[in-house]
């Protein structure tokens, strides 16, 4: 039986003047749009003051000269996911959700990732890192000797699979590079892991940091990509996963393992692969500013867990802090 949790009970009216950021500059800017346009409305539907902001088009000094008490950040990828949103919101000291200015920082970059799990033993995909120096022909054609076929090229700082390619030969490589590169000039090449596609929520902070269900993920053809992550209905995501009760609990204590050696603090979601030859998971990487559309996977895994998603983006907003005080702020994690 599925595990329910129970979140603190929390007062709209204390939470003051709320500023939703989203939209942003970076590519994953439509995703943006759609999970804050989801946020401001789920918020507003339970008697909280908020606004909508995008960065875009707006000074963020406006959030301290109009007086905002604090902020959800609905941005995805750079420049809102990254930490430098993270720092100005620190520098007008305006709390906000998610995680704080290092955490946000090393999470997006998938390489500065992969070297902290590997560094405390965390099982994570061999790669190989290229910076825009060491990408010459004779380079990039001994990657596949180093990590075999079929592989995935993918640029390090973006999100939502954006410039992702499954190599199958060397003959698509230099494709995959061009691709990767045009969002990015450093070049993440990782091992392919053939199995089962998962995707794993956190939420809380410290001690208090809860996994909540592992939602599987079955793409057409196993094409995991932007497309099918969000405009189409034809990836189907199983919450229950439908993984044996102690593989689950595994790899929620992988993902919140992870999710702590990284520093993060009141959400993020991590995504894996499990090798179909032997079940062992492998950490891909964590997203400080998950998806809230839709389509997304926290709100459906918080579903299954028993909670809304009014209530999560409640609960959310509840647990916005700021760096120098979040280790100090007494607060109620999520119950299971």
């Amino acid at each position: 039986m599925m595990a329910t949790y129970s979140l603190p009970p929390v007062s709209a009216a204390a939470l003051g003047r709320v500023a939703v950021l989203l939209g942003g500059r970076s590519a994953e800017r439509e995703i943006s749009l759609l999970s804050g346009g989801g946020v401001l409305a789920a918020l507003r539907s339970q008697g909280v003051n908020a606004q909508a902001f995008d960065p875009a088009s707006r000074d963020l000094g406006d959030l301290k000269r109009e007086g905002f008490d604090r902020v959800f950040i609905a941005l995805h990828g750079r420049h809102g996911e990254d930490g430098t949103v993270q720092g100005a919101l620190e520098l007008m000291a305006i709390p906000y959700t998610g995680s704080g200015v290092m955490a946000s920082a090393v999470a997006m970059d998938k390489t500065m990732t992969k070297r902290l799990w590997g560094a405390v033993g965390l099982p994570t995909p061999r790669f190989v890192w290229l910076d825009a120096d060491e990408q010459s022909r004779e380079r990039l054609r001994a990657v596949p000797d180093e990590l075999g076929l079929p592989l995935i090229v993918k640029p390090p700082r973006e999100g939502s699979s954006i410039g992702i390619t499954k190599v199958r030969g060397y003959s698509d490589l230099g494709d995959a590079v061009t691709l990767a590169t045009t969002y990015d000039p450093d070049l993440l090449c990782e091992a392919f892991i053939e199995g089962e596609e998962l995707t794993c929520p956190v939420i809380g902070s410290g001690a208090q940091a809860r996994a909540l269900p592992v939602v599987r993920i079955v793409a057409p053809e196993g094409k995991y990509d932007y497309q099918n992550k969000y405009f189409t209905d034809d990836t189907s995501y199983l919450c229950p996963s439908g993984l044996p009760a102690a593989e689950e609990r595994e790899i929620q204590r992988i993902v919140v393992a992870a999710y702590r050696a990284l520093g993060c603090r009141g959400w993020g979601r991590a995504d894996l692969m499990v090798r179909a030859s032997d079940r062992q998971p492998f950490l891909l990487e964590m997203n400080t500013s998950p998806g809230m559309t839709g389509h997304s996977l926290v709100p459906m895994s918080a579903r299954a867990a028993g909670i809304s998603y009014e209530q999560l983006c409640l609960y959310l907003l509840s647990t916005a802090t700021l760096d120098h005080v979040a280790g100090t702020r007494p607060a109620d994690g999520p119950r299971a």
